[in-house]
């Protein structure tokens, strides 16, 4: 994986590629490479390639002159299978030179498809798995593209997207998805591919997605969907809610900046219509899931992985509280991989921002096919897991592009507020109580927005807390998602080695990590819990550590606090994450880290 882009028209490609490249340089990558039909001779019979290991800057100060075409592919690569170089940065070409393919994913018998290949002559020029595609394709004799790509794919295992350029079609790009998104872009006598419509959408706003086992045949004038059996499908296209703005900076210095600031007017979205204060409760009617059915469920697992699963842990908190139905969350990449009991009582909801997170949408289709009812909580309309589950709820963060989850994590926290209000108000939650809530859930962007006018001041404190060697982050019930999600942020941006642990945990045995170089951020919202988490500071203190507080009044036991303004207890740990995001992003900027590209991390992790 990471990127993908291709195109077939009229104009000049190569600008379009790297253009399109560059929309989606946040997703994380360490190499970049572009095919194109070009009007030359040699080798390739005009198909011509550059690949540079780096940044899409690179690659462009790269391209030969006169590097023209109007049919191409290109590939942002983050490496899976051998180290970032030149050699292993996609396109990737059979030996003739004719065919070159882009391709997001893994094939799992590489191993076995590259040492068959070699017993018959074939010699390979990188280490990766992509490669074999190539050849595969390469040495089908089949009469038409679509056939060669088909029989290629019939030889692999494991998940791809792919874009395939052969010398021999200039008038077409084959494209296939198993696992790892291929969204088509339909234009005026021009076609786009791509693996994320951030790529798209400066040039059309009508997409098609392709469900896995698809695939497409682009041409200048159209296009048609079939599986990968060869039977036609009927591919509708649909209008992205977002348009190339939301894309971009807006004038900040990063995306994760921006993205923090505007999660007053993000989290106002995502309650927008949604409240129902006649009944003192919330309409989501994508749910399906109507309430006879809900008075049913028993039990509740949420399946999420990164800031998906944290968010997740939030949510089975509030389920407990304010529906009292038995709820916890799991990382959905453990859940799909231990053989799971999945209960015909139990409502599973899965989490991911983008709608593509491998794990889960493979958590998703294996609880599908045991029989379970299964919700997503998504940002992507019309993402694989919108696609895939019963129904469920969207959180209308817009575009995240930074690498690192900030207005969506909060966003996902508040539908799942929501969720859990809807299925208290059906089941023994008092009306008074859904008035308490809705109250809360009203205060929540004004409350955001007074806390990021307080950012120079976490800044200050950041700056303070840089030169940290590790850092704790304690929080009891309420307090310990907040903890995981903050200690994950700072890991991601700042590279300072972070755990989180339950407070009442830390004389268990991490209490020995103790000491002035490894500062303690402590969560201590103002609730039943206040007196045991001052008590957990004072052990810190005792033992020579620095504490660095989160609450919601000055703690004369900590060197320093964040204060935060007081919402509901159920919803106080919303508000509690965001300070936590503007430390990380101070201190990863206080240290000179590259914010919206951690090193090693890509946005979408559509392998496993």
């Amino acid at each position: 994986m990471c990127g993908i882009v291709g195109y077939i028209g009229r104009r000049d490609v190569a600008p379009l590629l790297l253009e399109g490249l560059q929309r989606l340089e946040y997703r994380g990558y360490d190499s970049a490479g572009i095919a194109i039909h070009g009007s030359g001779t040699g080798r390739g019979a005009g198909l011509r390639t550059a690949k540079a290991k780096g940044r899409v800057r690179d690659l462009e100060a790269r391209l030969p002159q006169r590097f023209a075409g109007t049919t191409g592919i290109a590939h942002t690569r983050w490496a899976t299978h051998g180290a970032p170089s030149d050699e292993n940065a996609h396109p990737h070409r059979d030996a003739s030179g004719r065919v070159a393919v882009v391709h997001n994913g893994i094939v799992d018998n590489a191993d076995e498809l590259r040492a068959k290949l070699a017993a018959e002559g074939v010699e390979f020029a990188s280490e990766t798995d992509t490669e074999v595609v190539a050849h595969l394709v390469g040495r089908s004799a089949a009469p038409t593209l679509e056939e060669r790509v088909r029989e290629a794919l019939g030889h692999i295992e494991g998940t791809y997207g792919i874009a395939v350029l052969h010398a021999d079609f200039p008038d077409r790009i084959v494209v296939a998805r198993n696992g790892s998104p291929v969204v088509l872009g339909i234009g005026e006598h021009e076609m786009f591919v791509a693996s994320d419509v951030a790529a798209l959408v400066s040039h059309t706003r009508q997409v098609v997605t392709l469900e896995d086992g698809e695939m497409a045949t682009l041409k200048a004038g159209d296009y048609r969907t079939y599986t990968t059996e060869g039977s036609r499908t009927s591919a509708t296209p649909t209008t992205v809610e977002w348009e190339a703005e939301s894309y971009d900076m807006g004038g900040h210095d990063t995306y994760m900046h921006k993205e923090i600031s505007e999660q007053a007017d993000a989290v106002d979205r995502v309650l927008r219509g949604r409240i129902d204060d006649r009944f003192a409760t919330v309409r989501l009617g994508g749910l399906n899931l109507d309430a006879r059915e809900a008075r049913a469920v028993r039990r509740v697992k949420i399946l999420g992985c990164g800031s998906a699963y944290h968010a997740g842990q939030i949510g089975a908190q509030l389920i407990e509280e304010l529906a009292r139905v038995p709820a916890d969350a799991e990382p959905a990449s453990e859940f799909r991989y231990r053989n799971p009991v999945v209960d015909p009582d139990t409502l599973y909801i899965a989490v991911s921002q983008s709608g593509e997170t491998y794990d889960t949408l493979a958590a998703v289709q294996e609880l599908k096919r045991k029989g379970a009812r299964v919700l997503g909580v998504v940002n992507v309309v019309g993402s694989a897991i919108a696609r895939e589950t019963d129904g469920g709820v969207y959180v209308h963060a817009g575009p995240e592009v930074c690498v690192v989850s900030t207005k969506c994590f909060t966003n996902t926290a508040v539908a799942f507020a929501l969720l859990a209000l809807h299925l208290g108000r059906i089941r023994d939650l008092s009306v008074a109580d859904g008035r308490r809530i809705i109250a809360g859930l009203r205060k929540l962007p004004g409350q955001i927005a007074e806390i990021l006018e307080r950012e120079e001041a976490i800044a200050e404190l950041a700056a303070r807390y840089a030169d940290a060697r590790s850092m704790m982050f304690v929080g009891r019930v309420r307090g310990y998602p907040v903890a995981r999600e903050a200690s994950l942020k700072l890991k991601e941006v700042s590279y300072i080695h972070a755990e989180a642990y339950p407070a009442s945990e830390l004389k268990h045995g991490p209490l020995a990590l103790i000491e002035p170089a490894v500062p303690t951020v402590a969560i201590l919202p103002e609730d039943e819990l206040l007196e045991k988490n001052r008590a957990t500071l004072e052990e810190i203190r005792a033992r020579g550590g620095r504490v660095l507080a989160v609450a919601h009044a000055e703690q004369e036991k900590a060197d320093d606090t964040i204060v935060v303004p007081r919402n509901e207890v159920e919803l106080d740990p919303i508000l509690m994450g965001v300070p936590l995001q503007l430390l990380a992003y101070h201190t990863a900027l206080a240290l000179g880290r590259d914010i919206d590209r951690p090193r090693n991390l890509a946005k979408s992790v559509t392998v496993e």
